[in-house]
């Protein structure tokens, strides 16, 4: 196979000039993500040695050296793991396999990416902050049980190439061609900190050759040893008085691919007749992709420090998919299989133990961290309440960790359950919520006049997983939860509403006769002070608000009739009552009728059946009120 020259894809070649011309800051980050990934690479042969021994070649002495040639200017990272082949090399280090690398570039237009060099490991791009220190970088790879190696080679161009090479071993190095203002990370010292800092948890050794002078009979002798940089304890194998808060901030970054400090560390053992220890954290900042469907979510498993699955989804319900973290258990067996983790009881207790575990921990944060939980909520609160509609059994302790705004909150607060249950008016029954796309256009909502006037909170709800997961809770505490837009609501003295059914009565006959193509009733309004009508819908209708997001990503929505509510108090009423005891069967009633219903439209948000014709018949209106 002779050399061959490729483009690298777009967006990749975008990233390499992000990373060569912005990203300057910590740019010691390099060497973690280079020792991270020979971890993985040595962590995947370590499995698929399990069921296959021959891929060791042997050589079952793990480990990651880190080789300085001050000569020619290189710093070399080689590991012993899985390796790669030729295509393996082209499409893990010439593309981007990712489904955000997009939205990634979108986001580090619109970012001072100067100062914010976490994007990089953020976005699982580790490798090319190589190009940060390096003007040129040198793979050379050869995969187990392959005898053919590979070399790949780019100067961050727009280019690479790809060879056959010569290597007696599997594994990869990584050769870094060190920029002029990058001499610094040939430095010992520089080196070993560098390691110290954020690699000393990585469970292979990461090793170096160290010059050491020593004076023997009065001559100074110069000794080149092998040195191991990091401790290589598993962290999460220590007692938790042994590790540092800035250890746990360290190991995070590494599993994460996150640059910035966890907001929760939950580190426990778990024994009895299950043992198992796990270690778990809480992000401040969701992931771009956690909405995704294809996004990889639950903790590295583990058993007898051997990493058996990087996500194991089995391990923690959908609606806690922002935890991250691990968990070690010496109770399966290391073959283990995705097969044998859906059906395993050990599997279960553990994934039973997690999630206990991980809402304990939000509920005594939003108790005594409400700071630290308003960030957790802000990044992760529609995430979270996915558990109403996914986890029936526990739907009322997902709801006691909601968080609202709400018609009484004032601007940036927000208000809880607890919290609407203790300011219930004595009388109240039923929890009332309002949903829409904003907290601005809800508190203009005509729905709550009502509400407003006799003092009774409403809780916005603007997130779009709302529609759904809202009536899942359907109560908390015994109370209702009901939606302000829909079903008959009345608020009023119910001998005042049956006086003005008896005085509107007739009316209200022919405006739904005149209207009984469009809607299933007309009644009298117990929300309405206000505005003139408005349409609602019967209790297990679907949202005007969801109805039209749905709409808009091209779903169909059946057509179902709504309820014509009309406010008795609306002056307008009196007139018309004036006008059908003169002539019931007049057909301006009629047109007024048609009127009320598009106006009604208008209120919920829906455009009217014909604006033309609706403009027209409200021009007329307007000209015979002037004469």
């Amino acid at each position: 196979m002779a050399q061959e020259t490729v483009q690298f894809k777009a967006e990749v070649s975008r990233l390499l000039d992000l990373v060569v011309n912005s990203l300057y800051s910590h740019k010691e980050i390099f060497l973690r993500e280079l020792v991270s990934n020979a971890s993985d690479a040595i962590d995947k042969l370590r499995y698929l040695s399990l069921t296959d021994a021959g891929m060791l070649e042997g050589d079952g002495n793990f480990r990651i050296k880190l080789i300085c040639d001050p000569e020619n200017n290189t710093l070399t990272v080689s590991d012993n793991g899985i390796g790669m082949t030729k295509e393996e090399a082209v499409q893990a280090l010439g593309t981007i396999a990712h489904s955000g690398t997009k939205e990634f570039l979108n986001r580090l237009k619109s970012e001072d990416v100067k100062n914010n060099p976490e994007l990089i490991g953020q976005f699982g791009v580790g490798f090319y902050a190589a190009f940060m220190v390096a003007d040129k970088v040198t793979v050379i790879t050869r995969r187990a049980g392959e005898k053919d190696a590979v070399k790949w080679e780019s100067a961050a161009d727009g280019t690479f190439t790809v060879e056959p090479a010569e290597k007696s071993s599997r594994g990869t190095d990584i050769i870094l061609h060190l920029k002029e203002d990058a001499k610094e990370y040939q430095d010992e010292y520089r080196i070993r900190s560098i390691i110290k800092k954020y690699s000393d948890y990585i469970e292979y050794p990461v090793v170096m050759d160290v010059t050491e002078e020593e004076e023997k009979d009065g001559k100074t002798e110069t000794t080149v040893k092998e040195e191991t940089l990091n401790s290589m304890k598993a962290i999460w194998l220590k007692d938790k008085s042994e590790v540092t808060e800035e250890e746990y901030a360290e190991f995070y970054k590494h599993i994460s691919h996150d640059f910035t400090n966890p907001l929760k560390t939950i580190h426990y053992r778990a024994e009895g007749t299950a043992e198992f220890t796990v270690l778990l954290y809480i992000p401040a900042k969701a992931p771009f992709d956690i909405l995704y469907k294809d996004f990889k979510f639950g903790p590295a498993l583990y058993v007898k420090k051997v990493q058996i699955m990087e996500h194991c989804e089995q391990l923690l319900p959908l609606y806690l998919r922002f935890v991250k973290g691990l968990a070690d258990s010496s109770d399966l067996p290391l073959n283990v299989s995705r097969e044998i983790l859906q059906n395993n009881k050990m599997i279960d207790v553990i994934r039973k133990n997690i999630t206990k575990k991980v809402l304990d921990t939000l509920k005594e944060m939003k108790a005594n961290e409400t700071d630290s939980y308003a960030v957790f909520y802000r990044e992760f609160g529609k995430i979270l309440k996915e558990g109403l509609h996914y986890e029936f059994t526990k739907k009322e302790e997902i709801g006691s960790l909601l968080m609202f705004r709400s018609s009484r909150t004032e601007e940036g607060k927000f208000t809880d359950l607890e919290s609407y249950l203790a300011d219930m008016k004595p009388d109240q029954e039923e929890i009332y919520y309002i949903t829409g796309g904003n907290i601005a256009e809800l508190k203009k909502s005509p729905y709550l006049e009502s509400f407003t006037e006799k003092g009774i909170e409403v809780l916005f709800m603007t997130d779009e997983v709302d529609e759904i997961v809202i009536p899942s809770l359907g109560e908390y505490k015994g109370k209702k939860l009901r939606s302000v837009v829909k079903g008959d609501i009345n608020l009023d003295d119910k001998a005042k509403t049956e006086e003005q059914k008896k005085q509107l009565g007739g009316l209200l006959d022919s405006i739904k006769d005149a209207l009984k193509e469009k809607v299933k009733d007309v009644r009298l309004s117990g929300r309405l002070k206000n505005t003139v009508c408005c349409l609602v819908g019967d209790d297990n209708d679907i949202d005007p608000h969801m109805a039209r997001m749905m709409e808009a990503m091209g779903q169909f929505i059946p057509k179902s009739k709504k309820i014509l509510e009309i406010n008795p108090e609306h002056v307008l009423f009196a007139e018309m009552k004036k006008l059908h005891e003169t002539d019931a069967k007049s057909s301006v009633i009629k047109d007024y009728a048609d009127i009320l219903f598009n106006l009604a439209l208008i209120v919920e948000g829906s455009a009217p059946e014909n604006p033309s014709l609706f403009a027209g018949k409200t021009a007329e209106l307007m000209i015979k009120g002037m004469r």
